[in-house]
C-alpha cells in the first residue's frame, strides 16, 4: 500500500495566529496558539497535493482517516524535559566544542577554564541548554578513544557542576555517558543515532535519560563522500520511524526524545535545503525538533564571495525561516547574536 505523509504549511505567527485559531481559521501546532497552520501538504514516494485543512472531507476515506491521525499528533502539546519549555518557540542550545579540530571552533575553549567560561558566556547570554562535547565530528574527522574525549571534557563538566548549569551531552559512546551520570546530563545527544555504539541505547533505558535521534548517513570519516538518497526528506522521516521503533523495542517506554535531522551529516546542498525548506514534515512524528544551522557549509556554498568566518548572517536567517515552520530547539554558536534576530523578527510581526 502506497504510504502517505503530511506535512503542516503556510503558517501565521504571533498575535495573527492567536486571532485564527480563536475563529477556528486555523490550527494550533503543538497546542502553542502562537503559530498556527491552515493547509497541509499530502506527501507520497511520487505525489503531492496541496490543500486547505477545510478541504480534509473531500478527500478518500484511507487518505483522510491517514491525515486526520497525523493532525492529531501535529496539535498535540509536547510534554517540557531537560529544562526547554516547547512553548517558547524556539529554545536555543549553545554549542561548546572542548575539541582542537571542530570546524568552526576548534582549539578556542579545550585549554584552560576557557571551557567553563564559555559555558557561563552561552548561558548569560540567553542559552537554555549548553552542548558540550569532546570528539569533533566534521566531515572527514577520525574517531577518537573514550579516553582522550574523557579527558577532554571532565574538567570542564566538573566545573559546571557546580553552578548546575543545564547541559546536554554530545556523545556517541556509551562509557562516556556513563562516566558523565555523576554530573547530570540534562540530555544525552548521540550524533550517530546509536548506529555507533549500541550499548548507548541500554544506557538510556536504564538511566531514564531524554535524548536527541540524530540522522547521519555514514560516519563523519565518510558522510559527505557523494551522499544519495531515493527521496531525502521521506527517507530521513522512515529513518526516524524505525528509530523510534528500536527505541520502543530496547524498552523505552517514555517521550522525551529529540528529532535532529542531522543538516551536513551526509547531505549534500540540494538534500539540506529540501531538509530545511520543509522541515515541518517532522512535526506529524510526535517529537520536538532540533536543528544546528549554525556555521554550516551550505551558508557558504549559497552565499559564494559573501562568505564570512562566522556565516552569522546565514545562521540567522536559515533560523528564523525555521522558526516560522514551528522547530522548537536551534543548537547555535553564536547565542546572543540569534537570539537577537528572533526577538527584533517577533517585534516586527507584531506591528
Amino acid at each position: 500500500m502506497k504510504k502517505y505523509y503530511t506535512r503542516a504549511c503556510n503558517f501565521y505567527y504571533g498575535n495573527t495566529s492567536i486571532r485564527l485559531v480563536n475563529e477556528k481559521k486555523t490550527l494550533s501546532l503543538k497546542g502553542n496558539n502562537k503559530i498556527s497552520f491552515d493547509q497541509i501538504e499530502i506527501i507520497s514516494r511520487n505525489s503531492k497535493k496541496l490543500i486547505n485543512i477545510k478541504e480534509l472531507k473531500k478527500l478518500p476515506p484511507f487518505i483522510k482517516k491517514k491525515i486526520k491521525k497525523d493532525l492529531k499528533i501535529i496539535t498535540k502539546k509536547n510534554n517540557n524535559f531537560s529544562n526547554l519549555d516547547f512553548k517558547k518557540n524556539p529554545n536555543i542550545m549553545g554549542i561548546l566544542n572542548l575539541t582542537p579540530d571542530s570546524f568552526s571552533d576548534g582549539g578556542k575553549f579545550n585549554k584552560k577554564n576557557k571551557g567553563y567560561h564559555q559555558a557561563i558566556n552561552l548561558l548569560e547570554s540567553g542559552a537554555d541548554i549548553i552542548d558540550i562535547g569532546g570528539e569533533s565530528t566534521r566531515p572527514g574527522s577520525k574517531g577518537i578513544t573514550s579516553k582522550q574525549e574523557w579527558n577532554r571534557i571532565k574538567k570542564t563538566l566538573t566545573s559546571i557542576n557546580k553552578k548546575k548549569i543545564n547541559f546536554s551531552l554530545d556523545t556517541r559512546k556509551s562509557d562516556i555517558m556513563k562516566k558523565s551520570i555523576k554530573f547530570r546530563p540534562s540530555l544525552i545527544n548521540d550524533v550517530s543515532g546509536f548506529s555507533y555504539d549500541d550499548k548507548s541505547i541500554k544506557f538510556l533505558n536504564k538511566h531514564n535519560i531524554p535524548f536527541v535521534i540524530n540522522h547521519i548517513q555514514g560516519t563523519p570519516a565518510t558522510m559527505q563522500k557523494k551522499p544519495k538518497y531515493r527521496n531525502v526528506l521521506l527517507d530521513v522521516y522512515d529513518f526516524f520511524e524505525e528509530k523510534i521503533k528500536y527505541c520502543r523495542t530496547n524498552g523505552i517506554k517514555h517521550n522525551n526524545i529529540i528529532i535532529d535531522p542531522g543538516i551536513g551529516f551526509g547531505k549534500n546542498l540540494k538534500h539540506n535545503m529540501n531538509l530545511i525548506s520543509n522541515i515541518s514534515i517532522f512535526h506529524s512524528l510526535g517529537f520536538p525538533i532540533l536543528l544546528g544551522l549554525s556555521r554550516k557549509r551550505f551558508i557558504k556554498d549559497i552565499s559564494g564571495e559573501n562568505d564570512t568566518k562566522e556565516r552569522l548572517g546565514g545562521t540567522i536567517s536559515s533560523s528564523i525561516f525555521a522558526m516560522m515552520q514551528g522547530v522548537q530547539i536551534f543548537r547555535v554558536h553564536d547565542v546572543k547574536e540569534v537570539i537577537q534576530g528572533i526577538k527584533i523578527f517577533k517585534e516586527l510581526l507584531k506591528n
